[in-house]
């Protein structure tokens, strides 16, 4: 059964504070969870305040509706994002196999 990873690699300019950049990254994996059967964790350690890595893992029994779905949490990412005022600087995503 695929597995499918999207990696995204936010920025966050308006963050002055952990407190900033908790709120936004807690909004996006939230927005996430709710729009999609997917699990969201924030990756990386809170040391910079106005970056941070997200992970998105999605299983199905389909290598199509996988990456169709995962293109949709990207693009879903990317305007919820803007409502937040932080950035996607880079997105990776992968299909892994059994």
């Amino acid at each position: 059964m695929p597995i499918g990873k999207l990696t995204l690699e936010l920025s966050i300019p308006h963050a002055q504070s952990l407190k900033d950049r908790r709120q936004v990254v807690r909004s996006l994996k939230d927005k996430l969870r709710n729009g999609f059967n997917a699990s969201v964790a924030e990756l990386d350690e809170a040391t910079v305040w106005n970056r941070a890595t997200v992970g998105i893992v999605a299983i199905s029994g389909s290598n199509s509706y996988l990456t169709g779905q995962l293109r949709e949490i990207d693009d879903a990412a990317q305007r919820i994002c803007v409502t937040l005022g932080a950035e996607i600087q880079d997105s990776f995503a992968e299909i892994l196999e059994e």
